[in-house]
């Protein structure tokens, strides 16, 4: 008898699309901190203005959320049925999770850079205040995207919670 995971090619479509995703992000997250750390006035501007450090927080939720946490899932999600021996438990749910997690980071990130970017350049004119309102609802759209990737992790974790429920019963 064939394993059942290791025939659904819907399945094996999407976990390899979370290794793209990993390749994708790690690519840009080495190259985003490369120029980063190598260009002076890039550099300072992420150091010394106002908000700039936001620019450093998209850099890293890149790399954490879409090297790292990535390849987890997309290891997680191969290892898991096998472990058990029985399919996942919602091929709906991977391919949600998969879709709202990268929504979710990719609006983190964009918001996360433009409120360092806007931040940063109102820094050089305006008062500390003045950039706090420019930034404040930046940062607040970046939180409903966080909320997104918050909302796929959780869908991530009940599928292999519900797919390794009762594995002992077969």
């Amino acid at each position: 008898m064939a394993e059942p995971w290791a025939e659904d090619k819907e399945y094996t479509k999407y976990i390899l699309w979370f290794v793209y995703a990993c390749v994708i992000y790690s690519l840009i997250g080495f190259s985003w901190g490369a120029l980063m750390g190598g260009l002076a006035d890039f550099r300072h501007f992420v150091d010394h203005r106002l908000h700039g450090n936001l620019i450093v927080r998209a850099h890293t939720h890149i790399n954490l959320l879409g090297w790292v946490e990535m390849a987890i899932f997309a290891a997680v999600y191969y290892i898991i049925p096998r472990l058990v021996r029985r399919p996942i438990f919602s091929l709906k749910l991977v391919k949600v999770h998969f879709w709202i997690h990268n929504i979710g980071l990719i609006g983190m990130v964009v918001f996360f850079t433009v409120a360092g970017v806007k931040g940063g350049i109102a820094s050089i004119t305006a008062s500390p205040d003045q950039v706090e309102m420019i930034v404040k609802p930046i940062l607040a759209t970046m939180g409903m995207f966080g909320t997104l990737v918050l909302v796929a992790n959780v869908i991530w974790a009940y599928n292999i919670f519900r797919t390794c429920a009762g594995w002992r019963k077969q």
